[in-house]
């Protein structure tokens, strides 16, 4: 499992965490381990999916994702 820090734009509340949350969990190979408004740190299996797969899970639900390097 790889550890992955996301910065996720457009997230303002309660609500787009809970969204962001729930698509996380159902993606294969992703285990979260918490999601704030703006963030997001989670567990990957890169056997089962991609930084890219995950980015794109989350644009699905309206937020823009990208690696945060520190």
């Amino acid at each position: 499992m790889e550890r992955l820090n996301l910065t996720i734009e457009g997230m303002t509340c309660d609500h787009c965490v809970r969204a962001v949350k729930n698509r996380l969990a159902v993606t294969p190979g992703v285990q979260v381990e918490q999601v704030d408004v703006g963030t997001a740190r989670l567990l990957y299996d890169p056997a089962k999916t991609s930084v890219d797969v995950i980015e794109d899970a989350i644009a699905d639900e309206g937020y823009t994702a990208f690696e945060n390097e520190s």
